[in-house]
């Protein structure tokens, strides 16, 4: 536990200076991205980056995000390629992280990549995670900031809810914009899919001019995300419910009678960025969860996802 419990810190300059010097003595910060608040430590440094794990209790063989400030930076760790290139020019900034191989001398603590030879990297867009990237000057590990396999955070209130007194700060920047991870994207051999995401799958394939390979249950665990049961409510979650049943509360789509709605127009955009929100809220209630059917195209096809993971049964 932190001794004097866990800092809030001003999306500002001096707040934004803090969270890098306590980047810097191998701490934890919580930060505002485009698409959830992440858990921030240092990737080059193997305490810190055991401390993510310690903090949110996650599996050692699922890996981390390395958060970069530029493709530059990226390029000092991973292995660049024309595919690479493609992608970084579309979507970053962006809800886009690619797995790359890693760079000789690289670096990178074991412990971000679950002992694996390849990295997964991106270059956040929010303003305030690109200043934190940029005042460390390094790469920063970070996988949502809630314990593993709970509902990822888009609030500061749900980072401190879950890790209050296990990390050294949030710097808050307000509510994320996008409410859904990154999509990932593997690159080191055949280009596939391993997490949809905040870009959908049919934009990378335009820009790659191919189709991806889906990454199926029985593969290796290669990027964040993949574990079957993951973003986890306390409640049973029961999916593509027409009303509910029993003492449920219905997650709506569309124009429904519901508890809460992710978006009465039948949004997806809307819909994902309510996502993870809406689960808190209604997990609150201690109350089963059932959820309207969603399209299962575009970022609906990211939703689902994790739908499905908050639904699966748990892991052991």
């Amino acid at each position: 536990m932190i001794p004097n419990g866990t800092l809030d810190l001003s999306a500002d300059p001096g707040g934004i200076a803090q969270a890098a010097d306590f980047l810097r003595q191998g701490l934890l910060v919580a930060f505002a991205t485009e698409t959830v608040y992440g858990l921030g430590g240092d990737a080059r440094n193997g305490e810190a980056v055991a401390s993510i794990y310690a903090a949110k209790g996650r599996p050692s063989f699922n890996p981390l995000i390395a958060h970069v400030a530029s493709v530059g930076a990226a390029q000092r760790y991973v292995e660049w390629s024309d595919r690479a290139e493609a992608l970084a020019a579309a979507f970053w900034p962006g809800p886009l992280t690619m797995v790359l191989p890693l760079r000789d001398e690289h670096g990178i603590s074991p412990l971000v990549t679950a002992g694996l030879d390849t990295l997964a990297v991106r270059v956040p867009a929010h303003g305030t995670a690109r200043s934190l990237l940029a005042a460390f000057d390094g790469p920063v590990a970070a996988p949502s900031a809630n314990p593993s396999g709970q509902i990822s955070p888009t609030t500061a209130d749900h980072v401190r809810a879950g890790l209050d007194g296990r990390i050294a700060a949030i710097l808050d920047d307000g509510p994320c914009g996008v409410g859904l991870e990154s999509t990932i994207v593997g690159l080191a051999g055949e280009p596939s899919l391993l997490r949809p995401g905040g870009v959908a799958l049919e934009q990378v394939e335009t820009v790659l001019g191919t189709e991806l390979h889906i990454h199926q249950a029985g593969d290796l665990l290669t990027a964040p995300g993949q574990l079957q049961s993951h973003y986890a409510p306390d409640a049973p979650v029961r999916l593509n419910a027409e009303n509910r049943q029993g003492d449920e509360v219905l997650l709506g789509f569309g124009p429904v009678d519901c508890d809460l709605n992710l978006s009465e127009k039948g949004n997806l955009t809307e819909a994902a960025a309510n996502l993870f929100s809406a689960l808190h809220t209604l997990n609150a209630t201690g109350r089963p969860i059932a959820v309207s059917p969603i399209p299962d195209q575009g970022l609906g096809a990211a939703i689902n996802d994790r739908l499905r993971r908050a639904a699966a049964p748990r892991d052991s």
